[in-house]
């Protein structure tokens, strides 16, 4: 029992940590977007250093080539620094990029004829090799076992479900930035995460705990 408080508290302190950062980035973030508008090219530089890992995950969700992934992230930066003069502010970064690294897949998909419409949209459900490897704070070996489960449990969903999820509990964004990147309503997306949340919740969210609290 005794073991649990102190691997509570270091959940809860990592989750305000994280809080704290994401709240200090979106500020830093507005920062260097104004900066990048002004002509300085370096800020735009550290936004793209910062969000190309982010950018490639999401990308590569929709079964594209990595080159394909790796040209349109390249082209994404490329025309924001040509286009700066007309690049208004943007409440969040995160969210123009991801948007617009999206329309630019989708629309090489469209050339390919691989999509037509957000249902017929694939997308991957493995999870990023870090995923959970801080929040949870458990066992490596543990860990293998929740997330091969949890992989199993996101290919059950349906696609838009996988992608909301996604979104929300991996890239922390908000239902309203979900909703703008995935051209839908807020309440499709709550409903999209309520569903997904409803599927997996009785057999994992119970396995987490579990070794949470006994492993």
């Amino acid at each position: 029992m005794h073991q649990r408080i102190p691997r509570l508290c270091l959940l809860i302190n990592h989750c305000v940590f994280n809080l704290l950062g994401n709240l200090e980035r979106t500020a830093d973030d507005s920062a260097l977007w104004l900066a990048y508008r002004n002509g300085d090219n370096e800020a735009l530089g550290v936004l793209a250093e910062r969000y190309y890992g982010a950018l490639r995950r999401y990308g590569m969700k929709f079964y594209v080539d990595e080159s394909i992934v790796e040209d349109c992230i390249q082209d994404l930066f490329l025309d924001l620094w040509q286009n700066r003069d007309r690049i208004s502010q943007t409440p969040s970064v995160k969210f123009y990029l991801f948007k617009a690294i999206r329309h630019s897949i989708l629309g090489h998909m469209r050339y390919q004829q691989r999509f037509t419409n957000e249902e017929s949209l694939d997308w991957d459900t493995s999870l990023p090799e870090n995923f959970n490897a801080e929040s949870l704070l458990i066992e490596r070996e543990t860990l293998n076992s929740l997330v091969a489960q949890m992989h199993a449990h996101m290919e059950a969903l349906p696609k838009r479900e996988r992608e909301a999820l996604y979104l929300r509990y991996y890239e922390n964004m908000s239902v309203a930035d979900i909703s703008g990147l995935m051209g839908v309503n807020r309440q499709s997306v709550s409903n999209f995460l309520q569903k997904g949340i409803t599927r997996i919740r009785a057999k994992w969210f119970v396995t987490v705990v579990l070794n949470l609290f006994f492993f």
